[in-house]
């Protein structure tokens, strides 16, 4: 999910974990990909965060990345794990200067985002008008014919309700779910060859060291396996699986193995570096 900062990113998330009853909400908690203590003072994501959850049948791999310019290297590395993004726009302010660097960066990728005009709650707004300004920005991006063809989610994150016609009022999420079911392909990936996994995010864990997070691209992955590092220079690291996660709503799960297309953390190598494979 991609956005210019304040478009309600995480808000919308928010409304899809709990329209699939990945999450159960205390009394007046919002923003809870935001786990970070500085993005909970700030107000803003710094970090990509990762949810999954199944609707109709179908497991959604979701990942929130940040809307502010500063962190505009972290959301290019996010966007080569994905198949498919959704592109959110303000009803109200349109289209801001970082919704056409993370338009551009998806597009080069081979990307079709899907539109949603979010905040339709607010006064004052133009959804249609703002829905044509983006279209002139996908054309001056030299977005391709089948990336032009874009559906449009009109929504409000904060009322958990979406809507395909503004004319018909929005009564839940499942129009933007229904949507990705149809647009979005599932990942390319191959269980059969040798596994592989890219290194798009890092975290530490006292017990276990540092965990890699990534998504695997071939083959599958066991718990207790010998595993190789190839570094950014080209050296190889070896190293044996302790421990891997992978996540049901918010929650990271610890699991016996994974295959490709999933996303998950993998730990049992240390001096890793984000950009290295497995």
């Amino acid at each position: 999910i991609i956005a210019h900062v304040d478009h309600g990113k995480t808000t919308l998330i928010d409304a899809l974990l709990k329209q699939t009853g990945a999450y159960e909400f205390k009394d007046g908690e919002t923003a809870i990909m935001d786990s970070n203590p500085l993005e909970k003072e700030r107000g803003i994501t710094i970090f990509s965060k990762n949810a999954s959850f199944l609707y109709k049948g179908v497991q959604f791999n979701i990942i929130d990345t940040p809307g502010h310019a500063d962190f505009g290297s972290e959301v290019e590395r996010i966007l080569k794990m994905v198949d498919g993004v959704l592109l959110l726009v303000d009803a109200f302010e349109g289209p801001m200067p970082q919704t056409k660097f993370v338009l551009k960066k998806s597009l080069e990728l081979h990307l079709k985002p899907i539109l949603v005009i979010n905040k339709i709650d607010r006064p004052n707004i133009e959804p249609h008008e703002v829905a044509d300004i983006t279209f002139d920005l996908f054309c001056e991006l030299n977005a391709t014919d089948e990336q032009l063809d874009f559906p449009i989610v009109f929504a409000s994150g904060k009322d958990g309700t979406a809507t395909l016609d503004l004319e018909e009022k929005g009564k839940d999420m499942k129009p933007i779910l229904d949507t990705i079911l149809h647009r979005v392909l599932p990942p390319v990936a191959d269980s059969t060859k040798s596994f592989q996994m890219l290194i798009t995010m890092l975290e530490y864990d006292s017990y276990v060291g540092r965990i890699s997070i990534g998504r695997i691209f071939h083959g599958k992955i066991r718990n207790g396996e010998q595993m190789t590092l190839v570094k950014t220079d080209g050296t190889i690291k070896e190293g044996k699986v302790t421990k891997i996660l992978k996540y049901q709503g918010l929650k990271r799960v610890e699991v016996d193995s994974a295959e490709a297309g999933d996303i998950v953390s993998i730990a049992g190598i240390d001096g890793v570096k984000v950009g290295e494979t497995l």
